[in-house]
């Protein structure tokens, strides 16, 4: 078995950890010869690189070269895969669009509403721009993009690299969710298999079937699942905010039938109770920079004063969270044609049959050292339609946004996103965001 070079891409990451821990865990399947993090803030990262020394001395059989840097050439050149997960303005920028979109009565979430909309026009040029700067030193590796908000990431890397089927765009929310679906049902997630269909974020189930049975879990799960319940889920979705996301879904499984939806579709079909659930000074930004943030580089700093990881109260555990797991899992099948099946964001080219072909939908494809071969849906009922092309207009436009420049395609994407649609709402919103963004955005004229 070949022995695999990555690069991450957001190296100084609060996720990389568990990432790198996932890579140690699979060393059987998904062997190393070398990694690199790579990320432009030298002092944040160089905690992870140091830790990321200790545990691959420690846990894995044989040598891996380790390297933390901020050059592109020392970062890109003759990589296998390279993983992407960076946040365009870190969570300063993302308190402020959320803060931001609250002052105006609208929602503010990281990936949803003028939030999310907020965060595209920052993520997608330095998205873009990275993708430029890897294929210029390395054209064949695959990129592996986790950079959110993924949707509007996708729309822009299909429009600028129409022809590299070797840059996937995914996102482990589906794989929280079918976590939660196998507690539930005392099962591995493993075990179940998904057909969905949706854009990201903005989708529903439509079975979860027993892989060695056959048999259909959702008609029972949607049953179970009418009352909020109480399952054990990694440490990351026990925070309050989270828990009150995954229990907030029983309360759509009860107005809407057949399916089983997302939960990030409680922002777009409940906004007005999303905005009265906010605290407009103290967001989910604030929580996680207080939380997790502060928890993974105060650990970080603890173990490398320790000077060793076996042994001590941060022992390698075997489950690092679905983040990690899922993007191991898809290199994984890239790279030994396992042909799993996983939900990632592709050009529809008529997997669902009656949406626009140039969509960019989240859909379960077999994976393997061809890439992505997307499951065939066909036809979707109208309600889902019709949401989904509004979601696709609003996405479509944000990219058009960063592309021409155009302040009135910016407007135009604002007013047809379901969290904010007043024009006078929208107007005053775009142009506090311009100002918090100056530097950030392109400039909308």
């Amino acid at each position: 078995m070949k022995n695999y070079s990555i690069c991450i891409v957001g190296g100084g990451s609060r996720y990389t950890p568990d990432i790198l821990g996932m890579i140690c865990n699979n060393e059987s399947r998904f062997p190393l010869k070398k990694i690199v993090l790579y990320d432009i803030e030298a002092e944040r990262q160089e905690k992870v690189g140091k830790y990321a020394e200790l545990l691959f001395k420690e846990y894995y059989s044989q040598p891996v070269e380790v390297v933390y840097t901020t050059d592109m050439d020392e970062a890109f050149k003759e990589m296998d895969f390279v993983f992407m997960q960076i946040r365009a303005g870190r969570l300063k920028m993302r308190e402020q669009d959320e803060k931001i979109a609250l002052k105006h009565g609208c929602l503010g979430q990281e990936t949803c509403g003028a939030g999310g909309f907020a965060y595209g026009l920052r993520s997608v040029p330095a998205v873009v721009d990275l993708i430029r700067a890897v294929r210029e030193r390395c054209e064949t590796c695959w990129i592996l993009n986790y950079s959110n908000p993924a949707a509007i990431v996708a729309e822009a890397t299909k429009r600028v690299f129409p022809k590299d089927h070797r840059i996937i765009n995914i996102c482990d929310m589906p794989i929280a969710i079918m976590d939660m679906y196998a507690a539930v049902l005392g099962k591995a997630r493993r075990d179940l298999e998904p057909k969905y269909f949706g854009l990201n974020h903005f989708g529903w189930f439509t079975h979860i079937l027993d892989k060695n049975t056959g048999e259909d879990y959702l008609p029972q799960l949607r049953e179970i699942l009418k009352t909020p319940v109480e399952v054990k889920t990694e440490a990351l979705f026990e925070e309050p905010s989270w828990k009150s996301t995954f229990h907030f879904m029983s309360q759509m499984i009860q107005d809407y039938d057949e399916y089983l939806p997302n939960t990030y579709l409680q922002y777009y079909l409940y906004p007005k109770k999303m905005v009265e659930k906010e605290n407009p000074n103290y967001t989910r930004a604030n929580e996680v920079m207080d939380g997790n943030e502060k928890e993974t580089y105060t650990r970080l700093e603890q173990i490398l004063s320790l000077g060793k990881i076996k042994g001590t109260p941060y022992a390698l555990q075997a489950d690092t969270g679905c983040h990690a797991e899922y993007i191991v899992d898809l290199a994984t099948a890239l790279a030994s044609n396992t042909n799993e099946i996983f939900l990632t964001i592709t050009k529809n080219n008529g997997i669902i049959e009656n949406l626009d072909s140039e969509m960019m939908v989240e859909v379960p494809c077999r994976v393997g050292t061809n890439g992505v071969e997307p499951l065939a849906i066909g036809t979707i009922p109208k309600f889902y339609k019709g949401l989904i092309e509004g979601q696709h207009a609003y996405e479509s436009l944000t990219v058009d946004a960063w592309e021409e420049g155009s302040y009135m395609k910016a407007l135009k994407a604002l007013v047809l996103n379901r969290t904010v649609v007043n024009t006078d709402v929208a107007k005053a919103l775009l142009n506090d965001l311009i100002e918090a963004n100056e530097g950030y955005w392109p400039e909308l004229k």
